[in-house]
């Protein structure tokens, strides 16, 4: 057998590659971890750690105006972008610190350079050209985003990573793309004062979640002062005496500050050295992978969005902590992808598990759903025009709680403890015999009785 000089060489220090090394470093391995840029990956440095920061940010505009109806007088606020933005930078790199001290506690060695596969067991660090030999290679680079598709002009356009370091609030900004980036960055901008425009070419916005939290977003939207353009597309985008002038395929002309393209991303897989060593990309890019997160080389694996199979942070340290435990702790596992609890950091935010009204209709013939909609308490004081809704949808032959939707406050929140319960396999008679915790929104999951159908439906 060869020597190597690690057991395992992992190339990313995202959320995936970072837990990957660790546990593999409590079992034992010789670990090192490259990173190019800064520690904490996409999630801690440029995605949702400070845009949830900046989500934050954009409700306190509303809660300054709610004050009033529970007897507040709240001086005429001001709000400070640089400050804001100061203030982000600071916690992201106290978080990236956290991420370096807890790999080398780990025992794990980190070089901050690029690296690239020579071979299935050699790396190359860019900075030193030194070669390290590994038993092991995890790729976890992560993806970025894609501007797509490339309008003339597209160059004065920014995309998420930009739209954390600018200089200055935009006064008018157009948002192009309906996914949970561009819908979240809509909620920002039109929170923190913006006069903000949302593109989307589909029939409504964040395709795949159920379709009446789709259409309650996008209400609440047009509510909040946000214009939402369903069926339509950025053409071009121009320079202007007075800033941009973007150019939709409905031929309207909108003069706007900044156009933040957000209608997808790609994994980062350019130039890594994958396809000369023998890794099969898939057409997008991705390294595919079994279900093991294993590639077509035997000593390569991946994990994260570089693998585009669900890309959430959640769902990549779950697949680098299951890698690790694969491959250095003698435990094979796979990770179970049937029931992801997710959330859009949306202004009304939305919290959702398992399956789609659509999908489980397509799934049981005997589909049983149970819906809530409701002004919650503190809209009752703060005279907000908003609403709460819930959704409930069970197998009627197995009574077992096959998805769970939520638009409202605190979604996110609700549907992670909903998680546990669904994973678990719970039932309506589960939930009905949950006591309820009230006064809470949350308590309507319990006390739903009665199903709802829709004229003609069983």
């Amino acid at each position: 057998m060869s020597v190597h000089d690690v057991d395992l060489f992992v190339i990313g220090g995202g959320s995936g590659g970072v837990r990957a090394g660790r546990i593999a470093a409590s079992h034992g391995a010789k670990v090192m971890v490259a990173e190019e840029f800064r520690m904490g990956g996409t999630c801690v440095i440029r995605g949702c750690v400070p845009k949830k920061l900046l989500v934050y940010a954009s409700r306190f505009s509303h809660e300054f105006e709610d004050a009033a109806g529970f007897g507040w007088s709240v001086p005429e606020a001001s709000f400070d972008w640089a400050t804001l933005i100061r203030n982000k930078d600071a916690e992201i790199a106290r978080l990236e610190r956290i991420y370096r001290a807890n790999l080398e506690r780990a025992g794990a060695a980190i070089v901050d350079s690029r690296a690239v596969i020579e071979d299935p067991h050699t790396v190359r660090i860019v900075a030193t050209g030194e070669r390290v030999r590994a038993r092991t290679i995890l790729v976890a680079t992560g993806g970025h985003p894609s501007v797509e598709p490339m309008v003339p002009g597209f160059e004065y356009a920014i995309s998420s990573n930009e739209a954390f370091h600018l200089e200055s609030l935009p006064e008018r900004v157009l948002v192009v793309g309906g996914g949970y980036i561009g819908v979240e960055f809509a909620g920002v901008f039109a929170g923190l004062g913006s006069r903000t425009i949302l593109v989307h070419r589909g029939d409504h916005i964040l395709r795949g979640f159920d379709d009446e939290l789709r259409v309650g977003v996008e209400t609440a939207y047009e509510r909040g002062g946000v214009r939402v353009l369903n069926g339509s597309r950025l053409e071009r985008i121009e320079k202007s005496q007075d800033g941009l002038a973007a150019h939709i395929s409905d031929g309207s002309v909108l003069a706007v500050d900044a156009v933040m393209i957000a209608t997808g991303r790609r994994p980062n897989t350019r130039s890594l050295g994958l396809e000369e060593a023998g890794v099969v990309l898939d057409r997008h890019g991705a390294i595919e992978v079994d279900p093991f997160s294993q590639s077509s080389v035997a000593s390569i694996y991946a994990v994260g969005d570089v693998t585009n199979r669900a890309n959430l942070t959640p769902v990549a340290i779950r697949e680098g902590h299951a890698f690790a435990d694969t491959v250095f702790g003698g435990m094979p596992t796979r990770v179970d992808y049937s029931v992801i609890p997710t959330a859009v950091f949306s202004t009304p935010e939305l919290g959702t598990v398992g399956l789609t009204e659509a999908q489980a209709r397509e799934a049981y013939g005997n589909l049983v759903v149970f819906k809530s909609s409701f002004k919650p308490m503190k809209a009752t004081l703060s005279g907000r025009d908003e609403r709460m809704f819930m959704k409930v949808l069970v197998d009627g032959e197995t009574d077992r709680v096959v998805g769970v939707h939520i638009l409202g406050e605190a979604a996110g929140e609700i549907i992670q403890a909903l998680g546990i319960a669904i994973t678990m396999g719970a039932t309506k008679a589960d939930f009905d015999r949950t006591m309820a915790v009230h006064p809470t929104a949350g308590e309507e999951l319990v006390t739903m009785r009665t199903p709802w159908a829709e004229p003609g439906v069983a």
